[in-house]
This record gives C-alpha cells, structure tokens and sequence, in this order.
C-alpha cells in the first residue's frame, strides 16, 4: 500500500512556479430580475452588485500561491481599464505579474450577468496579441524560466501562446519540469513538455472517441510517444484521473463527496501538479494530491482555491 507524501509549508514556500498564458478579467454583475423587458423577450435585471474576480492562467498562478508556493505570472494585455485592474488583482494575491502590453490589443473580460441565481449571459471581450508583443514575451521568459523550478502553461487559445515550442524547448534543456494545460486539436506545439493535461472532451479532440479503457492508453502511449511526453494526465471528472508514463499507468479515483461547483477545477489540478512537482516530488506522488486538490475545491462554490492546511491536513 501507497502513502502519501506529505510535504511542510516550508518545503512549499521554497517552490517556484512561472506560469505563462493567457489571463483574464472575469466579471460578474449580480441582479435582481423582476419582469420580462417590453423591448423583446428576455429578462430585465437590476444590477444590485459588481464583483472582479482574476481568470484563466492568473487564476492558475492564484491556486499556487494559496497554496503557500511562489508564482509568477507571464501574460500579454492590453493597455486598458481592464489589464490595469487585473494586474492590480493579481500583485495583490501576492503573485509576481509580468505584463506585456499592446494598445492594438483588448484585454480578454469575460461578463457574467447573474439573475435568479443562475447565469442569464456571458459576454465576451477580446481580441489576438500582435507578433510584437508575443516577442517581448518570449524575452522575458528567458530572463525567467531560469530562476523557477517548473513551468506551467496555461493555453486558452487566446493567442498569447504564439512561441509556446521554443519556450518548451528552453525550459526542458534547463532541466526544468514542463506542465501543458492544453487547447484545441493541435498538440504538436506541446512536443517535449514534461506533462499536458487534458480533460476527457480536450483528448477526444485529439485521439478520438476510445473504446474501453485498454482503447484509451494505447491511444494515450502513443500520443504520448508522438509528442516525446514523459507523462500524460487525464482528468476524468468523476471518474477520477489517469496518468500514463513510462511505468504504464496510474489510476486515482475521484474522492466521494458531494458536488457544487466544478469551475476551476482543472485550474486547481495542474497548479496542485506544478507546485509538487516544483518541490522535487514525482509525478506519480504528486497526481493523488492532485485529485486531492481537485476534490476539495470541487465542494466550494465558484472559482475557489485549496490551501496546504485543507489539502494535507487529513493526511
């Protein structure tokens, strides 16, 4: 019988992720509806409340740091109301922002209208980094990867990802740990990184639908050989998670407890993976405490994070 690993807060502190990708500013306005508008038929809400929270990669970052490891946060903005109030959120969780800016480009908001408890709309706001900023990225990350011990990236499909190859390939040759949450149907751009971890809809993007278990992890080997990948981790929602590495695989079973919220939950994954494997841990240690962090935050409501304290202390 396994145990497992148990690290101190000290041990945490000393663990330094870079997280690079695509951050957002998510927005919520809160209402009460009370009729139907004369306009059209749709609801008329009444806004009685506004809320910014921090989203996509910076809400990765933010999963590390609650965690009590370091993390810094590399991402392209706009030079906008917006990229000012997210970098201020995100300094203030204690994060180390590294913005790169461009007036060309619109910082990505993300507008939840919420009535009656429920989501009545999302509204978008976005647009594609040009060249010239993902190349100042590129710079500063060479100035970073260095001084961190893993690297983390957060592929939204926003475009900030542009030179993800080369910057795999800089951080791998450095010995650093590589962790890819991945994007559409194109995985090629991940080859060489240490982990990717998608979900079940993300890998059917990429292998196909898979019959049956035994389907899936030749399926997964040879992805994973294909992208010259030390390791695959599916996460499997309720059913749990699967790694595939070179001793086969390892299969975690989702923890019993009842479901709010899974929002974020993935966010929370491999930002639990990262900050493990940032310690030295290996990544089959570091996937139980994955699922872990993935079960607690599962049972709060909202985008929500996981301390040490919550996700050693029953251990």
């Amino acid at each position: 019988m396994t145990t497992t690993p148990y690290l101190s807060s000290q041990q945490i502190s000393k663990a330094r992720v870079l997280v690079v990708g695509d951050a957002m500013l998510d927005r919520y306005w809160y209402g009460a509806v009370e009729r139907i508008s004369p306009e059209a038929p749709v609801p008329v809400v009444r806004v009685t409340r506004t809320e910014e929270r921090i989203g996509a990669a910076a809400n990765v970052a933010y999963n590390i740091v609650t965690l009590g490891a370091q993390a810094s946060l590399l991402t392209v903005v706009g030079e906008d109301e917006a990229s000012h109030l997210l970098e201020s959120l995100v300094a203030q969780t204690g994060i180390t922002p590294y913005f790169g800016r461009d007036s060309r480009l619109k910082t990505t908001v993300k507008l939840r209208v919420i009535g009656r408890q429920q989501q009545l709309i999302r509204l978008d706001f976005e647009n594609t980094p040009e060249n010239e900023v993902l190349a100042s990225q590129s710079a500063t990350f060479e100035k970073l990867y260095p001084v961190h011990d893993a690297v983390l990236f957060s592929d939204y499909g926003k475009g900030g990802l542009a030179h993800i190859v080369l910057m795999i390939d800089q951080a791998r040759a450095a010995g650093k740990v590589v962790l890819v949450d991945p994007k559409g149907s194109d995985y090629t751009r991940y080859k060489n990184a240490t982990v990717i971890t998608p979900n079940r809809a993300e890998l059917e993007q990429v292998i196909g639908v898979w019959q049956g278990d035994a389907d899936l992890e030749i399926k997964a080997h040879n992805l994973r050989h294909a992208l010259n990948l030390q390791a695959l981790l599916l996460t499997r929602s309720e059913a749990g998670m699967t790694l595939f590495d070179d001793q086969g695989q390892l299969h975690v079973p989702a923890l019993a407890r009842e479901v709010f919220d899974v929002t974020g939950a993935g966010d929370t994954v491999i930002a639990t993976l990262a900050a493990m494997a940032a310690t030295g841990m290996s990544l089959r240690d570091a996937v139980p405490i994955a699922n872990r962090a993935g079960g607690i935050v599962v049972g709060k409501f909202g985008t929500a994070t996981v301390n040490c304290t919550e996700l050693f202390g029953a251990l």
